[in-house]
């Protein structure tokens, strides 16, 4: 089948043991880039794939950030941004305090703006590992700065002790079910975004502005619990071998593991590029 499109997770995904594109990854993307759209999706922020869109020779592509949150076409016009409601932030920061006392790391991301409350041991992992520096606010400071202009986040993301994120975990679940997606990636974060959000429906919402291209038409590539729906619903679904057993057992195919450029060389074989 000729496929039109491809959809790539990067995490745990694409990037290779160093947290970056292989030089293996880049030739296969460099090459394929001529032959269809090549969409980077993330639950990161859109800062944080240019760098390695601009890596690829990519930049200026279209890129769906935030789990589907926010979905930018290749001219930089915003085909879909859902918010988390700044009602709904405010809760969220209630019940850490209530039930952590404020012990959990909270980040608010708004389009390219993330807001730490202060530069502790979690905003320096993720610093380091998406290459991107964040402005230090409380979230008071956040939630006061946005209140007047009733702005929501396209993301929260929560970070701490197992045990402290554990319980924060199941009071979200009860408090707030049906309003929040909730994502745990790792036993230390919780990713959040508004019911309703997935890189799925973000698939979707960025495909229904492209001219002859569908859901049967892609490939994806992914490796977490985020990436389940994806992959099952496009033409050719493959996950790589660090995947969840979940996750490998809805796709079609699978792949080296992501240290060892399974992505890279899926491709480079499917589409008979020498590496």
């Amino acid at each position: 089948m000729a496929y039109k499109i491809l959809f790539s997770d990067i995490d745990g995904t694409l990037l290779d043991a160093e947290r970056t594109l292989s030089e293996k990854t880049i030739k296969v993307l460099s090459h394929l880039k001529y032959q269809f759209p090549i969409v980077l999706i993330s639950s990161r922020m859109p800062i944080q794939m240019h760098y390695l869109q601009e890596k690829a020779g990519i930049l200026g592509m279209p890129l769906i950030a935030y789990n589907g949150a926010l979905v930018i076409d290749k001219d930089r016009k915003v085909l879909r941004s859902t918010e988390i409601p700044f009602s709904l932030c405010q809760q969220i920061v209630a019940l850490n305090q209530q039930y952590t006392g404020g012990n959990l790391h909270i980040s608010f991301y708004h389009f390219d703006e993330w807001y730490v409350p202060k530069a502790d041991q979690w905003a320096q992992r993720e610093e380091r590992n998406t290459c991107t520096t964040p402005m230090v606010k409380t979230n008071q400071e956040v939630l006061s700065l946005w209140g007047s202009q009733n702005r929501g986040a396209h993301k929260l993301m929560l970070m701490g002790e197992e045990e402290l994120v554990e319980a924060m975990w199941q009071v979200l679940q009860r408090e707030m079910t049906g309003q929040l997606q909730l994502y745990r990636a790792k036993n230390t974060y919780i990713e959040i975004t508004l019911q309703g959000v997935s890189k799925l429906t973000g698939i979707e919402a960025f495909l229904a502005h492209q001219k002859g291209i569908s859901l049967g038409d892609a490939i994806a590539f992914g490796d977490n619990y985020n990436d389940q729906e994806m992959l099952q619903a496009v033409g050719l679904g493959v996950a790589v071998e660090n995947a969840r057993d979940e996750v490998k057992a809805v796709a079609n195919d699978t792949t080296h593991h992501h240290k060892e450029d399974g992505v890279a060389h899926y491709l480079a074989k499917m589409f008979d590029i020498e590496l």
